[in-house]
């Protein structure tokens, strides 16, 4: 993917994951980790909001790790924006 491409994947699961936050008044992180370990919904009403955050954080782990590989790729080594940044107006 292209880093514009990640970028903006990256920005529309933050907003989902901050409403999961929001929501449940629990960071991803520690909800992630209780969820992966087994944790079940203590409301049976919350278990498609926890599989759909779960997704959308997995995703969102994925395209950052996407991201600082596709950064560092376009760098060459060199900690440098030239050639990343490109302006819209």
């Amino acid at each position: 993917m292209r880093l514009p491409d990640l970028l903006a994947d990256i920005h529309a699961l933050e907003e989902d994951i901050l409403a999961f936050e929001r929501k449940y008044g629990v960071r991803s992180e520690t909800f992630y980790a209780a969820y992966i370990s087994g944790e079940e919904p203590a409301d049976d009403s919350w278990v498609l909001d926890f599989s759909e955050w779960a997704s959308a954080y997995q995703t969102w782990l994925a395209r950052q790790a996407a991201y600082r590989n596709e950064v560092q790729r376009l760098q060459h080594g060199s900690p440098s924006l030239a050639g990343l940044i490109r302006v819209t107006a």
